[in-house]
């Protein structure tokens, strides 16, 4: 594979998923997007977006949310290791600051959010085996669902009127002390279905202090009513009773031995554990108004305590909080003519709640709790009225407008019982407006959009780096106008192809900076991101596939001077490449599978000034699986990977601004088998 240059631009082959492997034509099936309701044809759609169905996943651990999705175009994920910090996406360069979770993205689940009112979403609740499909949205997201300039993950499970093979057990082991077994049942009537599932897994790790455990469970009924109404209720629940957290190397510990964990993860024994339970609902009726109104209400509940991997005099180390997130959300949705002109039109309003009790405390290196810092509640209520129409000026031509305000309240009540009363709040009003046409030529979609998008900084984000308490009063949200152009269709009978280019202007970027051994943040004057996005997906032989994606990015401060008085006008955004590739290349047949992957992701600058750097690298996985018959609805199947075939040594993870120990070293050559037995 020719590693591209870089250039001052992104470039992204989107992949669209074709029928079944093994067809003597590859005639592609209509797509629908269903992030956006008021549902509509991907063709229609004038955004960049892919979907990946559950085939992707096959063979694969399901330990992390990116298995599968490598070959999205503009995405890039790092942190696939260390679930004590948990997996970091990016979208178009969004997201790549967070020290702990994902940032700049809205994520759904069923249609039930994963992102708070503060922009911090978690995915270690989901169950990975019972994954049907991720529609991945880049681009701007705020004018549907607000505070988020990257893009839309929604996540869709099984549920009981489409599960073929019910129930399924699956086993797996492999190296490093892998362990995990999962099961899944469901089943329907004339009116119900309902779908059960449960994970069990462990893992030693790769490298000393790396070793997690965690426990899932999952449960949903849908109960059909008369003039296709629908009611979803989904429940679930998660223990992780402990993630380890090694830290972080410098490169010379990296090259030296990166199995070997920070000396102050070890001593602390740096980690987290998590327990967290849901429940949902989900509401569709087209039958009560002209149009379709849906709703859906949710809550959860999260326990959690972490120990930081860092000790000196004061640091404040250990954090925990209890957490209560809820919320609703009401749509509805109408077809008309007007003025001859089919329109499609959305109106909505949603609010939800996250309140936190958190605490923090000192530890010293005996693991002795000296004294408590914080003891606050953090609440956070964002509501937004939204709305948008769509019109197709021809049989060709659609144009869309989308508008949306948001209103945002950030509070902190300082409990601690203290001379200094901490408390304080910070309000947001923010407005997002977006505009798409989508032209037809034949097969094939010419698309355009212009959007804005807000960020806010979260509650961990928003700490002040003065040494006080409360919020950061200079820090504000992140502004971004994105424009992008792009194509999709097919190629001839062989596949599918996509093309994005963007521009993505941003004011007041949020950045990191590292001070007394924690993450703070400030706002950058502005920063450019703009590139080109391809992906390809193709059937070029019965049985064969071939996949490929391919991201070109320029992503840089225009305006940016650090508290020091250091000026990084012109510098590369740190933990992003400049380019990065994905390409597949399956065989299936009748009875099994085998695949090769080949990843390829250039240099990374670890911080702001761009005087450290990680080395470009690849990384070659080959899968393979064997599926036998056992009569009537029974199947056997078994799989294998070879993770790292060539036994690379590279960062899986980059931890930005956080010097000299920037790097979380990837697994070298692994293994992993499993079996399922369906009935």
């Amino acid at each position: 594979m020719m590693v591209p240059r870089p250039l001052a631009g992104t470039v992204v082959i989107g992949c669209l998923a074709l029928g079944p492997a093994g067809a003597e034509e590859a005639t592609l099936d209509p797509v629908t997007v269903t992030a956006p309701r008021l549902e509509r044809p991907m063709a229609d759609t004038p955004a960049a977006i892919t979907r990946v169905g559950a085939g992707e996943r096959r063979g694969r651990r399901g330990l992390t949310l990116d298995e599968g999705l490598e070959a999205v175009p503009g995405v890039f994920f790092q942190n696939r290791h260390n679930f004590a910090q948990g997996l970091r996406i990016s979208s178009r360069g969004f997201g790549a600051r967070a020290a702990f979770g994902i940032r700049g993205l809205r994520l759904r689940l069923d249609g039930l959010p994963l992102t708070l009112p503060d922009g911090q979403s978690q995915v270690d609740t989901i169950d990975l085996d019972s994954v049907t499909s991720v529609e991945v949205r880049r681009g701007p997201a705020s004018v549907l669902y607000g505070n988020a300039t990257g893009g839309v993950l929604d996540i869709r499970t099984a549920e009981g009127f489409a599960m073929a093979h019910s129930p399924l057990v699956r086993v797996q082991t492999g190296s490093y002390g892998f362990r995990k077994a999962s099961w899944r049942s469901g089943g329907a009537g004339q009116r119900w279905a309902f779908h059960l599932s449960g994970t069990a897994q462990v893992l030693d790790g790769h490298r000393e202090q790396s070793g997690s455990k965690k426990r899932l469970a999952r449960a949903s009924a849908t109960r059909r009513f008369d003039g296709g109404r629908e009611l979803r209720l989904i429940a679930g629940a998660m223990d992780t009773p402990f993630a380890e957290d090694p830290g972080g190397l410098t490169r010379a510990q990296l090259a030296d031995n990166p199995s070997q964990a920070d000396p102050d993860a070890v001593l602390l024994d740096a980690g987290q554990t998590v327990e967290q339970q849901d429940v949902g609902a989900v509401w569709t009726d087209p039958a009560t108004l002209p149009g379709e109104l849906s709703a859906r209400a949710f809550a959860s509940r999260r326990d959690f305590e972490q120990q930081l991997p860092f000790v000196y005099p004061g640091a404040e180390n250990r954090v925990g909080y209890q957490r209560a997130f809820y919320g609703t959300r009401l749509e509805y949705a109408d077809r008309a003519n007007w003025a001859g002109w089919p329109v499609k039109g959305l109106v909505g309003i949603d609010a939800d709640r996250q309140a936190d009790d958190r605490v923090r405390f000192v530890v010293d290196s005996d693991r002795v709790v000296r004294n408590q810092t914080v003891e606050e509640r953090q609440t956070a209520i964002a509501a937004g009225v939204f709305g948008r129409l769509g019109v197709e000026l021809t049989e060709a031509t659609g144009v869309t407008l989308g508008l949306r305000l948001d209103r945002l309240r950030l509070a902190v009540d300082d409990r601690l019982p203290t001379p200094t009363d901490d408390s304080g709040a910070r309000t947001f009003t923010e407005p997002s407006a977006g505009l798409g046409l989508t032209r037809s030529l034949g097969p094939h979609t010419l698309y355009a959009n212009i959007a804005t998008a807000f960020e806010s900084p979260t509650f961990v984000e928003l700490a002040d780096p003065s040494g006080g308490g409360g919020f950061n009063p200079a820090l504000e949200p992140q502004k971004a106008v994105n424009r992008e152009v792009g194509a999709r269709g097919p190629l001839g009978g062989l596949g599918s192809y996509e093309l994005a280019a963007f521009s993505v202007r941003v004011r007041e970027e949020l950045v990191p900076f590292h001070k007394g051994g924690r993450t703070f943040f400030e706002n950058a004057a502005g920063t450019r991101r703009q590139g080109i996005e391809a992906g390809l997906d193709l059937s070029p032989a019965v049985g064969w596939t071939l996949q490929g994606a391919v991201t070109l990015a320029d992503y840089r401060f225009t305006e940016f001077e650090d508290r020091a008085g250091n000026d990084y006008a012109g510098n590369r955004l740190p933990g992003l490449p400049p380019y990065h590739g994905d390409l597949k290349v399956r065989r299936e047949g009748e009875r099994g599978y085998g695949e090769v992957a080949l990843r390829h992701v250039g240099p990374v600058y670890a911080d702001n000034a761009n005087s450290e750097e990680a080395d470009p690298y690849n990384v070659v996985d080959l899968r393979a699986g064997r599926r036998w018959s056992l009569g009537g609805d029974r199947r056997l199947t078994l799989f294998g990977v070879v993770a790292n075939v060539f036994d690379a040594t590279y960062p899986a993870n980059v931890r930005v601004n956080t010097g000299p120990a920037y790097y979380e070293p990837a697994p070298g050559r692994t293994f992993h088998a499993g079996v399922e037995l369906g009935f």
